[in-house]
């Protein structure tokens, strides 16, 4: 009875600690697949219109959801990035050209990276200079 209720105990303290283990492992296998993707994307001549272009239209994130590139087209008249753009804490956004994000484990995204649902997200800012979570950014 005893050696029962210590390995239960056990097992509740281990239990949380590798959940947390397994999700950083994801969230840093999304980073690679952000960070890799975003070479790929800068290696061809002109920006692609999707990730199906460059042979990754099918790849899916540590959750099993497909990864978002949302490339900027800029109107005749200027080059401010649209209104879909992500955006920091101050609503500007944080990349020139094109954004490139997995939206997470709870499979939820906002434009600005302080909205609750973006604070999950591995996300690809500062054009390339920054890739990691959005809360953290």
């Amino acid at each position: 009875m005893a050696v029962s209720v210590i390995i239960s105990a056990l097992a509740a303290l281990a239990l949380p600690r590798y959940h947390d283990a397994v999700e950083r492992a994801k969230v840093v296998r999304a980073i690679g697949d952000v960070r890799t993707l975003s070479i790929e994307i800068d290696a061809q001549d002109s920006l692609p219109p999707d990730l199906a272009s460059i042979g990754r239209g099918g790849l899916l994130d540590p959750w099993g959801h497909p990864y978002v590139y949302y490339k900027f087209i800029f109107p005749e008249h200027g080059n401010t990035p649209p209104s879909g753009a992500r955006k920091d804490r101050f609503l500007v956004p944080v990349n020139s050209t094109y954004d490139l994000y997995s939206i997470g484990s709870d499979g939820r995204t906002a434009v600005p990276f302080t909205a609750q649902a973006s604070r999950d997200d591995v996300v690809r800012a500062s054009d390339g200079a920054y890739t990691g979570l959005a809360s953290k950014f």
